[in-house]
């Protein structure tokens, strides 16, 4: 990496030049902005180049120094946000050294650079709309020339250094690129007859949670890349816990290679079902380590949905007080929520995840891969966590999701990839404020306290969980309204999206008091009072309890 090339490339406020410095000086390189060497070679200023010459006029002279600096050796080049928008500039990036597109919501964008009058596309009467319209136009040519796609929307810049450095490393000489992109597409077309994702870029999040962080890995093939995983094993024992659907599809394919360079592996295959997400199981487990006399050192690996994840995750808390473990989610639910944040827990026939532990994995390897195989009922109970991320936080991904819903049906993969690392990005950031559920993070609960009781009052495994709070978010968002907390049209709107997921909107016939009774179970309620969490309007959230008149009418509004 000492004499390669590494450019920088993304939306304007992302933090190229903040990290392409601390880059270039760890490395030992020369940094260079293209924007002040545009600045150097004409005597003026970007804002007046644009006003005096033109937009066009400055593409052509932005292309004419990308061409140049390219060709050098052994620098850190951060680039204007639309360098990618001219195709030689592209080429010459991708040809040239190793991309790292750098990804800011337009919310981090937008603190960053409200008062910064440097940046001539935000001097607009709606700088925020004019942001959405570069992120649409300019994301598929960031991740088309990506080696690396990095979040920076976390506050550690040293930590966002130290990923990048790790994963060019792992990925080895630009020289071995065409090489590589042409394995990811093999292995991508093996498990789907769509047209291949040739993308060899991966996304890399970060939990930050002090001593306790790890690392989201997101992005197709992972599970055949068993260098990610050997890395976040300290041990020589692996204990893999997945569940009598996953393993012939993928068991085999992690487990092999972690014997081939030395490693203990247990293999624990349980059966499928929320429905044993309960006691036999976590005692199965503990069972398996303890006669294979699994020590301290022992890493469990949780190769599966969320039901796996959330055993998996509780056993390894409880397992002689605690021993690391790894999410590898394969369902799209457990890769947008459950892998991630270190909730682990079992089923209780009078309560769901009444019973469990704050536990944080090593990491989470999320292959998107692994959704080509998945069932459509699992998918759209996936999306259903997906959604709700957009409700109560992002009103703008929400709108996306709206507009995007066929392609996500449809399993287009860049719309997933989109929709995957956007609710990671949304959760760890929950997590990060609010490990524990203290406060903030409860609101991750929206449409759960409905869900929950229709998970516990159908039977656990009647109903899959996502499409318990799919139904469980339309019936919020119409005791919202009867609140005054968001208007009609909201209501429509979500009963319309989740309709169009594929989930249920009509919820069962379980009785008054049966429904009021199995809410009363719920972790967020204090003093007997039942707690929501409801949308003010979509986009946010509002905790609190509901008039038992209101709360009435929408049982009597939703129930089939």
């Amino acid at each position: 990496m000492k004499s390669e090339n590494i450019f920088l490339v993304g939306l304007m406020g992302a933090g190229k030049t903040t990290i392409g410095r601390i880059l270039a000086r760890k490395l030992g390189k020369r940094f260079v902005d293209s924007d002040h060497e545009i600045e150097a070679r004409t005597g003026a200023t970007i804002p007046w180049i644009f006003e005096i010459e033109g937009e066009a006029s400055f593409r052509r002279r932005e292309a004419e120094v990308i061409r140049d600096l390219t060709a050098q050796d052994g620098l850190v080049l951060a680039t204007g946000g639309g360098a990618v928008l001219d195709p030689a500039s592209r080429a010459y990036l991708k040809q040239r050294g190793r991309v790292v597109y750098l990804r800011a919501s337009v919310n981090s964008i937008m603190l960053r650079t409200t008062h910064d009058k440097s940046r001539p596309l935000l001097q607009t009467a709606d700088p925020r709309k004019k942001l959405e319209e570069l992120t649409a136009q300019r994301e598929p040519l960031y991740r088309e020339i990506a080696d690396l796609v990095i979040d920076t929307g976390r506050p550690n810049v040293q930590s966002m250094v130290q990923t990048i450095l790790t994963q060019l490393s792992a990925l080895g000489p630009a020289a071995a690129r065409t090489a590589r992109g042409s394995t990811m597409h093999t292995l991508h077309t093996q498990h789907t007859s769509q047209a291949p994702n040739t993308d060899p870029a991966r996304i890399f999040l970060n939990v930050d949670l002090g001593e306790r962080s790890y690392p989201i890995t997101i992005g197709a093939g992972l599970l055949s890349d068993p260098a990610l995983l050997e890395r976040h094993i300290a041990g020589r024992k692996v204990a893999i816990v997945t569940n009598t659907t996953v393993a012939p599809l993928y068991l085999e394919r992690v487990a092999a290679p972690l014997r081939a360079c030395g490693r203990d592996v247990l293999e624990i295959v349980l059966p499928d079902g929320e429905q044993f997400k309960n006691w036999d199981s976590l005692m199965t487990i503990f069972d398996a380590l303890l006669e294979h006399r699994c020590d301290r050192k022992t890493t469990l690996v949780a190769l599966g949905g969320g039901v796996i994840g959330d055993l998996t995750g509780y056993a390894a808390a409880s397992y002689m007080r605690g021993v690391p473990f790894v999410q590898m989610p394969t369902t799209l639910l457990s890769q947008v929520d459950s892998s991630v944040g270190g909730k682990t827990g079992i089923n209780h026939p009078l309560g769901k995840n009444m019973i469990g532990a704050f536990y944080q994995p090593r990491a989470v390897l999320a292959d998107t891969a692994s959704l080509d195989t998945l069932a459509p009922r699992e998918l759209s109970a996936g999306l259903a966590e997906v959604i709700k991320h957009g409700a109560i936080i992002d009103a703008a991904f929400f709108d996306w999701i709206e507009a995007n819903i066929g392609k996500l049906m449809a399993r287009d993969p860049e719309a997933l990839a989109h929709a995957i690392s956007r609710s990671c990005e949304i959760k760890a950031d929950v997590v990060r404020q609010d490990e524990r559920e203290g406060g903030l993070r409860a609101i991750l609960n929206f449409g759960h306290t409905f869900g929950h009781a229709i998970e516990a009052g159908m039977g656990y495994g009647a109903w899959l969980h996502g499409e318990a709070v799919g139904c469980g978010m339309v019936m919020a968002a119409d005791l919202s309204h009867r609140l005054g907390l968001v208007d009609a049209a909201t209501v429509a709107r979500m009963r319309a999206l989740v309709g169009a997921a594929g989930l249920p909107t009509v919820a069962p016939h379980l009785g008054t008091e049966r429904w009021l009774e199995l809410m009363e179970v719920d972790k967020k309620n204090e003093g007997g009072a039942i707690k929501f969490i409801l949308m003010k309007p979509l986009g946010s959230p509002s905790i609190t309890s509901a008039p038992r008149d209101q709360l009435l009418a929408t049982l009597a509004a939703c129930v089939g």
